[in-house]
């Protein structure tokens, strides 16, 4: 179940937890943004690298997309 926050784009304040929840628009824009990377390929890490945890996301993205 999805959950309607307000979001305001012009705020970036960081997810309450260092988890990924690939089923809040928002915790996605917001990774996606402080990786530097799409949406698309940001939830296409966090399937590959088997994991929800930012620094772990973050690392794979880094060694597998070489950003």
């Amino acid at each position: 179940m999805l959950r309607h926050t307000y979001y305001d784009q012009n705020e970036t304040k960081m997810p309450e937890n260092k988890l990924i929840d690939l089923q809040e628009y928002y915790e996605v824009e917001y990774w996606s943004k402080r990786f530097g990377v799409t949406p698309e390929l940001l939830k296409r890490a966090v399937k590959e690298s088997d994991s929800d945890i930012a620094d772990e996301v973050e690392k794979y993205i880094k060694t597998k997309f070489a950003l």
